[in-house]
Formats: C-alpha cells, structure tokens, sequence
C-alpha cells in the first residue's frame, strides 16, 4: 500500500465545504487503488488572522513543506478587506507561494463536451479546447523590487532573471511532450526589455525540445486571440502578471470558473487548489460547486504522487457526473436532469469511481 501525508489548508469561505468533498473523493479512490492519505489540517488566510492575527502561521508553513502534498481550498473575504495590506489574507498568500517555492502555476481549461452551452462563446469556437497555462508564479511585477509609493506616484519593478526563466520554460516544454507538443509563450517583447529576455530565454530552451512546436505571441493578441480562436493553444507559457490575466479569462471559456484545477509546483513541494476564490456570499448554503477542488486533488494525484491510475479514475467520475446531468446551482441550466449540493456532488463523483 502507498502512504501519502497530505497537507490540508480549507481557508474561508467555502473552503471548508468543497475541501471536504475533495478528501471524500480521494479517501474513496484510494481505497480502490490501495492508496492510504493521511490528512493534517492547517489555517491559513481569514481564519489564520482570527485564530492568532497571522494569515501565514509558521506551523503552516512547516507542515506543508514537510507533506507530500498540499490541498488548498479558498482564502478572504470582505471582513479582513480593511486591514492593513500586508495582514490580510491575500499578503499571506503572495508569501506563501514565495516560501512554498511553487514556481510554476498549472492551470488547464477545458470545456465538457455536455457544457458547451454554459459559455458565453460559440459552441463551434469552444468545443475541443483543452488548454493548459503555465504561469511564472514567485516572480516578475509581484515580487520585483524597486516597489512602493509616496503622495504623488507609485512604482513596481517587472524583473526575470534567465535561471527564472528557463526552469518555467523546461516546465511547459515537458508538459507539451505529454500533449499536442505545441507551446505558445507570451510576452511583450516590442516593449518591455524584460520580455525580449523572456523569449531569449524561451527561444534557447526550446532549441532542446525538437518535437515540439514553439510559437511567440504578445499578450494583447493572445488576449484577443483566447476568444476568437481558443483551440490554437495547447500550452500558454508566460509570467506571471500576463499568466494571472490570461489564465482567468481562459476559465471562463469552459462557463464555470467552479469547474476548473489548478496546481502550484516547485522544488520543495507543490499546492493544488481551485483557482476560483472563497465565495463568502454563498458559504454554508451548501451551493458551491466542488468539481475545481476534487479535479485539483486528481492533479495532485498525477503530478505529485504519480498515481496516474487513480488521477484517471477522478476525471472519468466527474465526466460521468457531467454526462449524467448532475449540476450545481452554477451550471443549472445547462442541461440539468438534477440540481444537487455540493455534498451531492461529491457523493455522486465518488459513487461513479
């Protein structure tokens, strides 16, 4: 039998509800592969700040790093929005990655061939995409310094070192290999001299992986480019604000940003959470759409763990859930045969593995 020791940071909001179901989900799969997850619990964001007015706990950061794993659910809200900016939840979060070392945020869009209706774009544009960005994640105009601000201006420094750049760029190019072997990087390169060492850089290390295809876009056409022709990509490398962008506007190509994963990896260990926020407006209705975060605990399956077997399983349960016509409230008119909860939900996809 395996043994894993997954860290668990359920947050605020529906944190608590959709992690629940991700763990019910997983304690399932494992039992039919013969995997056993042990689980320990840490506070991070809102309730971080209420339980000992630090949104990053040190014990926090011991225990993830010391994981094979973390599951994350939702950090934030609008009752810490007034506290000074490096107390609140989001702070916490930037410093969390930083300590994590998670350089590289995965975060695939894809569109269910039963949800084609649920997006705002044409069925003809939409259907078959399946795109996965690959966003610098601890660097770039987040993280650079000089920074600041005084009564008259304010001032941020977009910074890439060419070390940043190419264990980034070895990351999307070995991702390709496991799917249509075209990478798309994005940058700015006609104005900001950082982005011309960014495809440089990309270009360098591209030369390394022959059978794949590498293609250059400036982040206002790929902006333009994700609406009108979404099924040009396969993987998206860029940085981190352009990723942060980019990667949002491609969630909602599949309806719902409650159906979509992501993944936060590095050396040390790596995050995998949903890449929709913590919804404290539907908290404790039992509403919120789980399907991000039991799909995050299946990334967290093929790419931490390499239990590929049963990574398989969660994303042909939840296929199976979609192709059944089980919704939540999020996607109930798109062809609903029943609207169910969120603990529903989890029930279903863990009856279908």
């Amino acid at each position: 039998m395996a043994n894993y020791n997954i860290s668990i940071i359920k947050g605020d909001g529906i944190g608590p509800e959709i992690v629940d179901e991700a763990i019910k989900v997983l304690n399932v799969v494992g039992k039919k592969f013969d995997i056993n997850f042990s689980y320990n619990e840490y506070l991070m964001g809102g309730c971080a700040i209420d339980a000992c007015g630090n949104p990053l706990p040190q014990e926090t950061i011991d225990g993830v790093l010391a994981s094979d794993a973390c599951l994350f659910g939702a950090i934030g809200g609008a009752k810490w929005d007034n506290l000074p900016r490096e107390l609140r939840p989001e702070s916490g979060l930037l410093r969390f990655r930083k300590e994590m070392g998670v350089f590289a945020n995965l975060r695939p869009a894809m569109v269910y061939d039963e949800l084609v209706d649920a997006s705002s774009l044409k069925p003809s544009v939409i259907q078959g995409v399946d795109i996965m960005v690959v966003r610098e994640l601890i660097g770039g105009i987040y993280f650079g310094e000089p920074k600041g601000k005084d009564e008259f201006k304010g001032w941020n420094t977009m910074v890439y070192t060419v070390p940043e750049i190419e264990r980034i760029a070895h990351v999307a190019f070995k991702l390709a290999l496991k799917r249509g072997k075209k990478v798309c990087s994005i940058d700015k390169a006609n104005v900001l001299d950082v982005s011309q060492l960014w495809r440089d850089t990309v270009i360098r290390i591209g030369a390394q992986y022959p059978d794949v295809e590498l293609t250059h876009m400036y982040v206002d056409n790929a902006a333009m480019q994700l609406i009108a022709n979404p099924r040009q990509f396969d993987v998206m490398l860029t940085g981190n604000i352009f990723g942060d962008i980019l990667s949002d506007e491609a969630s909602m190509l599949s309806g719902s940003i409650g159906l979509l994963p992501s993944a936060s990896t590095g050396e040390k260990t790596a995050v995998y959470e949903p890449i929709h926020g913590s919804a404290p407006d539907i908290a404790g209705m039992g509403i919120a759409n789980p399907i991000a975060t039991i799909s995050s605990a299946s990334m967290m399956l093929r790419y931490s763990l390499n239990e590929i077997k049963a990574a398989d399983a969660i994303d042909n349960a939840i296929k199976k859930a979609m192709k059944d016509g089980f919704r939540t409230k999020d996607l109930a008119a798109f062809g609903a045969v029943e609207v169910v909860n969120t603990s529903k939900m989890g029930d279903i996809i863990a009856s279908n593995i």
